[in-house]
């Protein structure tokens, strides 16, 4: 996935920051992404967007999901040793994370969303999976992000839904959303936090939060937090669409 993203359809994927935000992995199946399965039908008018969901029972968004839990474990456990004695840290990865988390936690609402999206903006450049990996749909748990120093448009949310939550954001407050963008046709991931009853995006094309509802160009179609992962009631059937990269915006 590229940056707002190379693959044939962009899953989602759901994160851990020291509390319960994954559901037991016995409750986990896989089936294909393009047959999603039964959905117990969620309506939550407080979303993002404002539209209903319906939480995913099973299928294939819920493979990145469970190829990403010990990698995000390993990730908490170095994050939380390094805290705790960060002059033997030995990973400078978690100690530039951890900067960032600090810089989060000594601001408050606008300032602390705004702080963290601009600072992961910044920390990660723009790279696609295939170039990285060799491959088009890889999920990187926020250290191997910043260790690598480059991620497409999942690898910003993920290391910018973690690190807020470490910044001291409530889960009910953050999501991560899988947009479909209807002029581009591409898929697009980013965070959105909610602050004072309005949520606010925060993108990895741009250093402005823009509020959910002054987007037009894109449609979203899937939601993850605390809970797990959801579709959007409303959102378009998932096909294969052709991707491109598109650059960061400042």
């Amino acid at each position: 996935m590229g940056i707002a993203c190379y693959s044939r359809a962009l899953r989602a994927v759901v994160l851990a920051c020291g509390l319960a935000l994954i559901a037991p992995l016995g409750q986990l199946s896989a089936a294909s992404l393009l047959s999603p399965g039964p959905a117990e039908l969620m309506k939550k008018s407080g979303e993002p967007f404002g539209q209903p969901t319906s939480l995913l029972a099973e299928g294939g968004l819920r493979d990145k999901w469970l190829g990403l839990q010990h990698h995000l474990t390993d990730d908490l456990v170095q994050l939380a040793i390094c805290e705790g004695n960060r002059a033997g840290c030995g990973s400078p990865e978690a100690l530039r994370f951890l900067a960032i988390v600090d810089a989060g936690r000594a601001r408050s609402g606008r300032a602390r969303l705004g702080e963290i999206n601009r600072a992961i903006n910044l920390a990660i450049r723009p790279g696609t999976d295939l170039a990285q990996y060799g491959e088009i749909d890889v999920w990187s748990s926020p250290l191997a992000t910043f260790g690598r120093g480059a991620g497409d448009c999942e690898d910003y949310a993920i290391a910018k839904f973690v690190a807020l939550r470490m910044a001291g954001v409530a889960a009910e407050d953050l999501r991560i959303v899988v947009m479909h963008d209807l002029l581009g046709g591409e898929d697009h991931a980013v965070v959105a936090a909610r602050l004072d009853g309005h949520w606010l995006t925060l993108d990895n094309r741009r250093m402005a939060m823009i509020e959910d509802t002054s987007i037009r160009s894109f449609r979203p179609s899937f939601v993850i937090d605390q809970r797990g992962v959801s579709k959007y009631v409303d959102a378009l059937p998932v096909t294969e669409v052709a991707l491109r990269p598109a650059t960061r915006v400042n």
